[in-house]
């Protein structure tokens, strides 16, 4: 098995709605915001090439959305999956797999593309794998989160004959070396691939720990559905990594790809940060 980043580049979202409850004083310590109090996040996805699979986990937020669409989230950076996946010597048309673990559009936009009038797979030779508890959540979804459940980017993936459903249990088996972890506070049964490599366990923690400065208990976004069970979730999460020796992977801390965690006197912090190709 080989794990590789995927860097698809860089969006703003307001630092309080980031951070939650936690005063800008504190959070923007780690997370500086510009003068309209945005903050810079990555969208970074990650391929796990294993044998004949290629599996591509979240998608970034594609680019098929219209321009006031995406006036709200300033993207930036020179990165892409095409280009990403090029520098891989690979294509989109290579991944065999692609893993969401939750259909927020800036980790599912990317899924379908526009082709003419057609909203299209942008994997034309993948399996798409959500479940059916979350996929049911997405489609009908409350009134406070569906403006991150974009139908566009959902509906043609089902419509396409792609889609496949993970069991909804916690620690079921994805394939060789790869596990699912379910959460439940950031949105409704939100999947986290854990995967053993190299020795270690590398768990990708979406947008349970958006990034380092989310790390401390309380540092939880205004986002979550559930804060409370988010809280409760960090809480089991990151005492579980500092014992077992994790190695947590980003998908939008802007600088940091990856890293450890260690037991102090104020709870589980930082150990050392990292990148997914010195493993």
């Amino acid at each position: 098995m080989k794990l590789h980043t995927i860097d698809t580049g860089f969006f703003k979202l307001d630092g309080g709605a980031m951070f939650g409850v936690v005063p800008k004083t504190l959070w923007s310590k780690t997370n500086p915001a510009d003068e309209n109090n945005l903050c810079t996040w990555a969208m970074r996805c990650l391929l796990i090439e294993d044998g004949k699979r290629l599996i591509l986990v979240d998608t970034g937020i594609g680019n098929k959305q219209d321009e006031k669409f995406f006036s709200h989230y300033y993207l930036h950076g020179d990165s892409t999956m095409d280009k990403s996946l090029g520098a891989l010597g690979f294509h989109r048309d290579d991944i065999t797999d692609v893993f969401l673990t939750h259909l927020h559009f800036d980790h599912v936009g990317g899924a379908i593309v526009r082709d003419g009038d057609k909203l299209v797979p942008a994997f034309r030779n993948a399996v798409y794998w959500s479940n059916a508890q979350h996929w049911d959540w997405a489609v009908n979804p409350n009134d406070r989160e569906k403006a991150s459940f974009l139908k566009e980017n959902i509906l043609p993936i089902n419509e396409s004959g792609q889609l496949k459903f993970v069991a909804a249990e916690d620690g079921v088996n994805f394939c060789e070396g790869v596990d699912v972890r379910f959460v439940y506070g950031h949105t409704d049964a939100m999947m986290l691939p854990l995967i053993s490599y190299k020795g270690k366990k590398i768990l990708y923690m979406a947008d349970l720990l958006p990034s380092t400065g989310h790390i401390p208990l309380p540092y939880v976004m205004a986002y979550d559905m559930f804060p409370l069970k988010t809280l409760a979730e960090k809480k089991i999460f990151l005492n579980e990594a500092a014992e077992k020796g994790y190695v947590l992977f980003f998908e939008h801390d802007p600088v940091n790809e990856c890293c450890t965690l260690q037991q102090t006197e104020k709870g589980v912090r930082l150990k050392e940060v990292l990148k997914l190709s010195e493993l």
